[in-house]
């Protein structure tokens, strides 16, 4: 069936703790999502993140941003008081998160939190730290570890712990033992609250897309507890990162730096640690994107040291046999494969004989000068499309920055106003109605293909420019990260706008 849903993390709710996170205003999102009739939320990855603020480059593939965690509910289970909570300077712009402040202001309220909780004495909590030990162990001890080290990555840390050495390992835990308990204090929290506010969306018929990035971070848990897994060396340094080739938009490619996995190790093991990975992000959500689907077939593997991506080579990937592993012990599931970007006839393959459907992003398809996969004349039914993701610029933005030979093929392929007004093709500078009109237009030609799930960012519904961007590839600093949606911007007039486009193109939910 034809189904639409809207991208928006969760870190860009409005809450009055200076970051969206699990509370009502969560709840509240669902609701216009049903008034809307959507039938997904896509969110952003969940876990912990670190220098940059990425949700891509997290401290755990396995653990939940404490960022998320609701302080209301803190206050209704008696651990904090109103007053305490209100005296934390959370950051005063509604339209950006503050990480500064958001960091130097949630892990002391927490822990103020954890200090009157009590919870080694809840039951619940006791039976989350027995289920989640395979994991919750090691990054509890890292985040003990990296925080009483100034937050260096574990790679600083004295040798003996960093190479996890039995005596150092035990006299670390002992140590540290009462922040060990605060940072499982931290994960049964976010797991209880967003469990409860994902069973509430399921309830309301909306289902959750979550992404799994391909890589995890170096600075991590998972690289530190599992060094087997990872192209190290005896020192349990990288041999080789990831990143991508150069190509037209990157004359030196770019430098990811995450580890690169040890398949022949993965294989061996039936893919048990990637069958635990996967089968955690279902308990968090319905559907999982997974970024960077390519890798999977091919990798890009950049010597360890280099200055650039230049340097790098292709290496195959673990292919079909990861997925048909994942089909025969965790049965079919929900997929979305990110196969954006240059698709070799190896990695179309791939994707065709999973059965799941790609991505199509409208922003890629004006080139003048050629025919595009992105056109939506060229979707095949099984593809989720969407007018830009998380990566890209808002469609206003987008539109306004457009060649003019690109722009005037985009007008005439939407049939937007702008082609029938003389004037405004002469002007120099797009107007703020041309933009509006052809994010108008984008959305509805998204919508309107014939690729059975469409995807809408919140921005571009909302009509904003590129203010209201997520994230830049491949930098850091400036807004990355950081916009928020401003409260009541998802009024009852919106909500009314998205059920009539909804129903127009068949993608309602009845």
């Amino acid at each position: 069936m034809r189904k639409s849903g809207i991208l928006m993390p969760v870190a860009s709710l409005p809450s009055p703790y200076g970051i969206g996170c699990f509370s009502k205003e969560a709840y509240e999102f669902v609701d216009c999502l049903k008034e809307s009739d959507q039938s997904y939320w896509q969110i952003l990855p969940l876990g912990p993140t670190g220098y940059g603020d990425s949700p891509y480059q997290s401290f755990s593939t396995f653990a939940g941003n404490p960022y998320f965690i609701d302080p209301e509910d803190l206050i209704e289970r008696g651990y904090i008081t109103k007053e305490q909570c209100d005296a934390y300077d959370f950051g005063d712009n509604e339209m950006y998160v503050n990480y500064e402040k958001i960091y130097n202001s949630r892990f002391r309220l927490l822990r103020e939190a954890f200090d009157n909780s009590n919870i080694t004495e809840d039951e619940e909590f006791c039976a989350f730290v027995r289920e989640n030990e395979w994991w919750l162990a090691d990054y509890a001890l890292y985040m003990a570890i990296k925080v009483n080290a100034g937050n260096v990555c574990w790679a600083e840390w004295d040798e003996d712990i960093r190479l996890r050495k039995s005596e150092a390992m035990a006299a670390y835990r002992e140590k540290y033992a009462d922040e060990i308990v605060f940072y499982q204090f931290q994960q049964y929290l976010f797991r209880v609250q967003w469990r409860k506010l994902k069973e509430y969306a399921n309830r309301q018929g909306i289902q959750i897309i979550g992404d799994i990035p391909i890589y995890v971070a170096f600075d991590s848990s998972d690289a530190w507890a599992n060094p087997e897994l990872f192209q190290f060396d005896e020192n349990c340094m990288p041999t080789a990162v990831a990143g991508c080739p150069p190509d037209a938009f990157s004359a030196t490619g770019q430098l990811w730096g995450n580890p690169l996995y040890r398949w022949d190790y993965h294989k061996k093991t039936g893919f048990e640690w990637w069958m635990k990975r996967i089968a955690a992000c279902y308990e968090l959500y319905d559907v999982v994107r997974i970024d960077h689907f390519r890798g999977f077939d091919e990798y890009y593997s950049i010597p360890y040291g280099s200055e650039t991506a230049q340097t790098g080579h292709w290496e195959k990937g673990p292919g079909l046999e990861l997925f048909r592993t994942m089909q025969d012990k965790l049965g079919e599931k929900s997929i979305i494969a990110e196969d954006l970007g240059f698709m070799t006839p190896s990695v179309v393959e791939l994707v065709q004989n999973c059965g799941y459907p790609g991505m199509k992003v409208l922003q890629f398809a004006f080139d003048s000068r050629e025919d595009s996969d992105y056109l939506p004349h060229n979707y095949p039914v099984n593809s989720v499309v969407y007018t830009g993701t998380h990566d890209n610029e808002t469609t206003f933005g987008w539109y306004k920055g457009l060649p003019e030979t690109d722009r005037g093929f985009c007008d005439l392929y939407l049939n937007l106003p702008r082609l029938h007004d003389e004037e405004a093709i002469a002007a120099e500078e797009v107007s703020d109605e041309a933009a509006v009109d052809a994010t108008r237009g984008m959305i509805r030609a998204a919508l309107g293909s014939v690729a059975k799930l469409a995807i809408i960012p919140m921005q571009d519904y909302l009509e904003l420019d590129n203010r209201a961007r997520i994230n830049h590839p491949s930098t850091l600093g400036g807004i990355n990260w950081q916009w928020r949606i401003q409260r009541g911007a998802f009024s009852r007039k919106v909500q009314e706008k998205i059920a009539m486009y909804t129903r127009l193109y068949a993608r309602g939910r009845s």
